[in-house]
């Protein structure tokens, strides 16, 4: 099930594992491990050749007994010896040391098949990745000396680089002079990197090989810049084609093709997003969605807009167009489909993210939002599907972050009792990630005093108490850290409505201190958050001021009559060591 931008996620970088800008981007290179590699392989089409690597080695079986040899010549039986104990040796040596490549040689990357004839963008991407992956191993490299995989690697980069340039000329339209001129500047510096770096296997003095070492790694900056600035200009040019191809279509099935390459780009990470809403991709997408005939297009083109808005050029578009509005319309129209109006919703939810802070300037969104806030209620109430729902939810969430009038239009259109009814149907709540969507717009709800009659009245405190014990389904750290948001944010929603007596003694009798003591306690039981723990003292001791009653002494004194702060060292369990 795709999860929408969360609240208490930060947004997500780009899903590439491939660095856009080369060594620029130094930070997203050096984070690039192997698995994440191998993603970005699948996601770009590469096929990597299988290398040979960690096999073990079958053991060499040795006879039992060996022959008696009598009266056989000295220098004959010596031979004989020396043939088993040489195998001996060599079979102890592999089995301490295994048989493997070295890691950066396992990565000999091999583009197999190649792109299809007429691909630009496809061979534009696995190239990219994979001059980025070696830029970044010969930085690795560098840093540990290794000059012979420098200069060997430096030479694979050489005829990576010049592979890019030539396959790209090919299949491309005339090259720009600009274009012209980087091209002639990487290849240039691809030359003097590899040159440099002989030169440096023959050096052995160690003062001058520092000096040369200097010298290699501004060589490979360079090379790194002029890298990203010639896959940024081709990369902008292959968008401005398919933006230009989606404005001038009004064939329904051209529409769609170029649309879903458009959604493959995004896919690839915030900078191509940067690059689509920099040269019109927002407004031809709006476009589309603005169109009747290409209404069964409408769910494809909002789920691409929704990427691109995960950085802030796209959420600038998005108001210079007007597409709140056109948002909003959508939502309100019941003759659109279930699918268009949770898309429409998940850009919503972008839009919206408090993660970004361009959001809180959408001036645009104030003057519907009571329509769009009705329309998600609406769409939760009728939701068929836990995505839709989940969609829906995320949006509702993120407003009530974006402005706290949106709490009080939530109040005034019942929206508790639609949530809450909702927890009860495992069609539309079955996961933690929506579960933390609902309690989140619980806890910013519950900062209104009506809230807490609400609450009880729809037996919300025994739900909040259920999200106390949330656990994960699977390992999985998305799905863990999601039930500490749910865990903590339930523990908010408590603290804040315990404020009213009656909530107070619905949670004391529901035996909500018990779990608070226990999720205080045992760090097991809150995968030993800290958030989780300092929400949780929390609550408690709001209740103890209510119903100090349900408190044993022991209890109280530890977590209750201490400071936070001390409460919080006791039940974490930090042990300083002054030695």
């Amino acid at each position: 099930m795709r999860r929408p931008p969360s609240n208490g996620e930060a947004a997500s970088k780009g899903p590439g594992g491939w660095g856009l800008w080369g060594v620029q981007e130094s930070r997203r290179l050096c984070c690039a491990g192997h698995d994440r590699c191998e993603q970005a392989l699948l996601q770009i089409g590469i096929n990597m050749m299988a290398l040979p690597g960690g096999h073990h080695l079958d053991s060499v079986t040795l006879p039992g007994q060996r022959l008696h040899l009598m009266q056989v010549d000295s220098v004959q039986r010596w031979m004989e010896d020396l043939k088993l104990m040489t195998e001996c040796e060599c079979m102890c040596v592999l089995q301490a040391k295994p048989i493997s490549l070295e890691e950066d040689a396992q990565g000999d990357l091999i583009l197999a098949g190649g792109p299809g004839p007429g691909d630009p963008l496809q061979l534009l991407l696995k190239r990219g990745w994979v001059i980025s992956t070696e830029l970044r191993r010969i930085g690795q490299k560098l840093a540990q000396d290794r000059w012979a995989r420098v200069h060997s690697m430096s030479v694979r980069l050489t005829c990576h680089a010049r592979s890019m340039v030539s396959e790209y000329s090919a299949v491309s339209r005339n090259s720009s002079k600009e274009m012209g001129q980087i091209e002639k500047l990487l290849m240039e510096k691809c030359s003097e990197l590899s040159a440099v770096t002989e030169r440096c296997l023959q050096v052995e003095n160690e003062h001058v090989l520092k000096s040369m070492k200097a010298c290699v790694s501004e060589t490979l900056s360079m090379l790194g810049q002029h890298f990203g600035q010639l896959l940024e200009l081709a990369l902008t040019r292959e968008v401005q084609a398919l933006v230009r191809k989606i404005d001038a279509s009004d064939n329904i099935y051209t529409t769609e093709s170029t649309t879903g390459n458009l959604f493959s780009l995004t896919q690839e990470g915030a900078p191509l997003c940067r690059i689509i809403a920099k040269e019109g991709g927002v407004v031809a997408l709006f476009k589309i969605c603005r169109q009747d005939t290409f209404r069964c297009l409408y769910p494809q083109a909002l789920r691409t807009l929704a990427s691109i808005c995960c950085v802030e050029e796209g959420v600038h578009q998005l108001e210079k167009v007007d597409g709140v509005l056109c948002l909003a319309d959508i939502l309100t129209d019941d003759s659109h489909s279930e699918a268009t109006r949770a898309e429409a919703a998940a850009v919503v939810a972008q839009v919206t993210s408090p993660h970004l802070p361009v959001t809180q300037h959408l001036s645009s969104f104030m003057e519907s939002m009571e329509e769009i806030v009705t329309a998600l209620v609406k769409l939760c109430q009728e939701a068929s599907s836990g995505e839709v729902f989940l969609l829906a939810s995320a949006a509702l969430a993120n407003i009530t972050f974006f402005d706290t009038m949106a709490c009080e239009m939530l109040l005034q259109l019942n929206a508790i009792r639609v949530l809450l009814e909702a927890c009860s149907d495992k069609q539309r709540v079955d996961t933690p990630y929506t579960r933390d969507q609902i309690v989140t717009i619980l806890a910013n709800m519950s900062v209104l005093e009506q809230c807490a009659s609400d609450i009880i009245q729809e037996n919300g405190v025994q739900l909040i108490m259920g999200m106390l014990s949330e656990k994960p389904r699977s390992g999985t750290p998305a799905e863990v850290a999601a039930c500490e948001r749910v865990q903590q944010k339930a523990a908010v929603t408590l603290a804040r409505l315990s404020r009213d007596p009656d909530v107070a003694r619905e949670a004391v009798r529901l035996s909500c201190m018990s779990r608070l003591i226990e999720l205080c306690r045992s760090p097991s039981e809150r995968n030993s958050s800290d958030a989780v723990l300092v929400a949780c003292l929390a609550a408690l001791r709001r209740l103890a001021g209510v119903c100090p009653e349900g408190l044993q002494d022991s209890d109280f004194q530890q977590l209750v009559q201490p400071r936070l702060v001390d409460s919080f060292l006791l039940c974490s369990n930090m042990e300083e060591s002054f030695v």
